[in-house]
């Protein structure tokens, strides 16, 4: 029993602390696994295996944007909940990952939908609302994904925390956009609502928490 535990100790730390090698070899795996969507969309479009498959493409696109947001809030609660602490390392991946598929929800409305008829595109965002809330989401992502390195977070300093917590207004615009989108089948569209409302209601509470404990002082 005493030796397992001697043994259990550096195990733990291992997985506490990955070595850099380690680490980036995890990380390429992570780099490779967030791929594996893009893989399946594309062969399901182009196998024929789809009724419309520029529509399911265009959908699976925005499906695993909104997927990878959530991804992303889901790390810190993880975190708090006893995940290792090199995970939040890894979020900023999953939030470029995020930006990459709204980047090819978009491109594919852009150009397989609209072929870049600007007059049209105008049009949708105007007349039609899931349009125009997707297109403000994705405003929003674009300076995310532009601050997102080592240099930015040096120079914004404490207001690209700030900036970043635009994602907190993202991500309902996300679930909007697909809530609008579908119209009749909500069943999708409600269940990620309800994740995003456990992740967000998680913050309030994680924010809250010191002044309620101090006034049940």
């Amino acid at each position: 029993m005493a030796d397992s535990t001697i043994l259990a100790k550096p195990l733990a730390l291992h997985w506490q602390q990955p070595g850099p090698r380690l680490f980036a070899a995890i990380k390429g795996l992570l780099f490779l696994i967030c791929l594996l969507p893009l893989v399946q969309l594309l062969w399901h479009a182009l196998a024929g295996h789809a009724v419309n498959p520029i529509e399911d493409l265009t959908r699976g696109l925005g499906t695993w944007t909104l997927r990878f947001l959530l991804l992303t809030l889901c790390v810190s609660p993880l975190r708090a909940l006893g995940a290792p602490g090199w995970l939040l390392r890894l979020r900023r991946m999953l939030g470029l990952y995020a930006f990459f598929y709204a980047c090819l929800h978009l491109l594919t409305y852009l150009w397989l939908d609209q072929f870049f008829d600007w007059a049209a595109i105008v049009r949708d965002i105007v007349k039609r609302p899931f349009i125009t809330v997707g297109m403000l989401a994705f405003g929003l992502l674009l300076p995310l994904a532009i601050t997102s390195s080592d240099g930015w977070i040096r120079r914004l300093k404490r207001n690209w925390g700030k900036l970043h917590r635009l994602v907190y207004v993202i991500a309902p615009l996300g679930v909007l956009h697909y809530l609008w989108l579908v119209k009749r089948d909500l069943q999708s569209p409600l269940i990620y609502a309800a994740i995003l409302a456990v992740l967000l209601l998680w913050r309030v509470w994680r924010y809250l928490r010191p002044t309620l404990a101090a006034r049940v002082k």
